[in-house]
């Protein structure tokens, strides 16, 4: 049975998050009620900032015509492809590295270079590798495989070293180490990995589209400009920012699981 205190004490969390659920939703509101006003009042030009009104009449007729739905569904699909590639080879690289550090050692010097380069600038390559269709999902992996397979190594190499070490005292296998301690304590360090890949994989499906694709937010956002259609680039924008919130909201249910499932509840 809690105490009153404790009840209390929860009651306040509540409201303290449904205020800050509240004001976020005021911020949103008044953000866009300004940037309306603006445009009506004439303090910006409509025709380069669009606004919220002719922002919503756009998407009603590109619902109409059936082709935002279809856009959207591209690039959600590159988007998803992307993350669980970078992901699984992500894992399974850090996983080698941590197996022999000799081959991490000697393969560091690359990693670095690797993740230090624009990788806009692999585009080309891609495109002539691939085509234009796959050329896509060759951007999405590399902005976000190489920050992964950082992440999750470095995430190895928290691991307390006195559990490893004590299995090995009892005989244990690299195998049996990896499988019973190391994946097991990596889950919070897998999930803040996932969490970053979302946005970088995002990034790198819209950069495939820019250069190359055919259909995709990413294609829209660059037909929109060339064409000075500016509602269709800031719909666009905006699918890409929803898109994003609910591949965000979906990773934190996972995270919301595993802690419960492998007992990291703080």
């Amino acid at each position: 049975m809690p105490s009153p205190l404790y009840e209390r004490y929860l009651r306040i969390q509540k409201r303290r998050q449904r205020l800050i659920w509240l004001v976020r939703l005021a911020l949103l509101v008044v953000f866009l009620a300004v940037w309306e006003l603006a445009a009506r009042a004439g303090w910006v030009d409509s025709m380069l900032t669009s606004s919220p009104s002719q922002m919503w009449t756009s998407f009603r007729g590109q619902v109409s015509e059936g082709t935002v739905f279809h856009h959207l569904l591209v690039t959600t699909r590159e988007t998803l492809v992307g993350i669980v590639v970078s992901m699984l080879v992500g894992m399974v690289v850090a996983t080698l590295f941590w197996w022999s550090s000799f081959a991490s050692k000697v393969l560091d010097p690359y990693m670095v270079v690797l993740n230090a380069l624009p990788k806009v600038a692999l585009g080309p390559i891609f495109f002539i590798w691939l085509g234009d269709r796959y050329s896509v999902y060759g951007m999405a992996v590399a902005i976000s495989i190489v920050v992964t397979i950082i992440m999750i190594e470095n995430g190895f190499k928290d691991i307390s070293r006195t559990k490893l070490k004590l299995m090995e005292s009892f005989g244990a296998t690299k195998a049996q180490m990896l499988g019973m301690v190391l994946l097991p304590a990596s889950v919070p360090h897998f999930i803040a990995t996932l969490k970053v890949n979302v946005g970088l994989t995002l990034v790198g499906v819209i950069m495939g589209e820019f250069l190359s694709s055919k259909a995709g937010l990413g294609y829209l956002i660059i037909y929109g400009g060339q064409v000075f259609q500016m509602n269709l680039v800031m719909v666009s924008i905006a699918m890409l920012a929803l898109l994003s919130v609910v591949l965000y909201g979906l990773v934190n249910v996972l995270e919301r699981y595993a802690r419960k499932r492998y007992h990291h509840e703080p």
